[in-house]
């Protein structure tokens, strides 16, 4: 008893910490086997390498961050959020692109490194959002007591989407979302603040689209909103169906495609639904024990698209099957329990808001990743935490991780 209280002295929830360390380096096996070709290519072969020393770095930056005190933190929180932003105004100037963001400007090069700041601003807006709603005193009872947080979100996810980076983008609604729940903003409000997207996808076909605005009407009324916040709601949601078809017709042909390849990727196997249909058939051709570890037949001949980033899951369900796919899963779900177990015993607001941020960001990388790998989201490139190549994400990850460590260091909540 002695020893595991001394451990958790010095290195927080050791379960959570654990398996974070056991899925990085597991995710560095799986990027050596993606770089095993049956026609070699040094630029994925070596990329393990890479993955071991950002590992190494992400360890320092994990033990640098758990040393820094959660008042510091909290501190912090203002001047990191706009360093952060501006940094992503700068990266619209002078960003490039890389890997399969190429067409982008995700990305600031120095010397030979390249970081993708949004993964870093990530964290600085989860401190940030629990700075503000941690000093809230109420349950928000309207929309309008909601902007704050929201102008916090919204900032850096349109200088992410202007780069353009969908999938990073989105990490910030998830977190935004998660974050207002674990504040205590009520269900219906979250519903009333996501109506205008929901809205925009059922426009298409217009009898469900009505319906839903009859729904919208009801809820609003049973819900007892403000007048004004009511009608505010009603005419956005009416704007973005009138605006969702001329919205849609105005994308060039490769953005649709990447739309519909997911619903149907057999209506372009050579274009849009390339990706799609070969992470497919690689996961299914895994079967229950998989092909075994380097001898996945789609990776080995080059057919799975970026294997050792994107499509790393593909790689793993393939070579280790449904029982290392469902392993996989498993380490999440519990590196997650973990989250929501510390954010529940906090007494800090801000502390439990940030956790649960982390939380909201890293679940958001998870459910699109996997998603898109096995055909049931449109491909937006997005790295699946702990295990996908890159070394901006990979040290991003670990100072959330740090954070959330420190957070358990302080409160003795194990």
């Amino acid at each position: 008893m002695a020893v595991g209280q001394t451990i958790r002295a010095y290195f927080g929830d050791t379960v959570m910490l654990l398996t974070v360390i056991a899925l990085t380096l597991f995710g560095i096996a799986m990027i050596y086997s993606a770089g095993q070709l049956d026609v070699p290519d040094a630029a994925v072969e070596r990329v393990w390498r890479m993955q071991l020393i950002w590992f190494g770095l992400a360890l320092v930056l994990l033990f640098i961050v758990m040393r820094i005190q959660v008042r510091w933190l909290e501190w912090a929180a203002v001047p990191a959020y706009v360093a952060g932003v501006l940094i992503l105004i700068g990266t619209l100037f002078f960003g490039t692109g890389a890997g399969t963001a190429a067409s982008t400007r995700s990305w600031i090069r120095i010397g030979p490194i390249g970081i993708q700041p949004a993964q870093f601003v990530n964290v600085a807006t989860a401190l940030m959002l629990g700075r503000v709603m941690g000093a809230w005193r109420e349950t928000p009872r309207s929309l309008m007591q909601l902007w704050k947080p929201i102008a916090i979100a919204a900032l850096p996810m349109a200088l992410v989407m202007k780069q353009p980076d969908l999938g990073t983008a989105m990490v910030f609604g998830g977190m935004l979302v998660a974050t207002l729940y674990w504040a205590g903003t009520p269900i219906g409000l979250l519903f009333l603040l996501l109506s205008p997207m929901l809205g925009l996808f059922l426009a298409f076909w217009g009898w469900v689209f009505s319906a839903y605005m009859i729904v919208l009407l009801l809820f609003l009324v049973l819900y007892r909103t403000y007048l004004w916040e009511g009608v505010l709601i009603v005419t956005v949601n009416l704007a973005v169906g009138a605006i969702a078809v001329p919205l849609w017709n105005s994308l060039e042909p490769y953005q649709q495609n990447r739309f519909t390849a997911f619903l149907d990727p057999y209506s372009d196997p050579r274009g849009a639904g390339y990706q799609h249909i070969q992470s497919r058939v690689a996961i299914g051709s895994g079967g229950l024990l998989g092909q075994g570890f380097t001898e996945g037949s789609q990776k080995r001949l080059a057919f799975l698209p970026e294997q050792q980033t994107d499509f790393i899951y593909a790689v793993i369900g393939e070579e280790l099957g449904f029982v290392g796919a469902g392993l996989v899963l498993l380490a999440y779900c519990v590196i997650l329990w973990r989250l929501v177990r510390l954010a529940e015993r906090l007494s800090d607001p801000f502390a439990g808001i940030v956790v649960f941020g982390i939380f909201g960001a890293w679940f958001t990388h998870i459910l699109v990743n996997v998603g898109m790998t096995v055909g049931v989201m449109p491909i937006t490139g997005i790295p699946l935490p702990f295990l996908s190549y890159g070394g901006s994400f990979l040290l991003a990850t670990y100072i959330g991780l740090g954070v959330a460590q420190r957070v358990a260091l302080e409160q003795g909540r194990i």
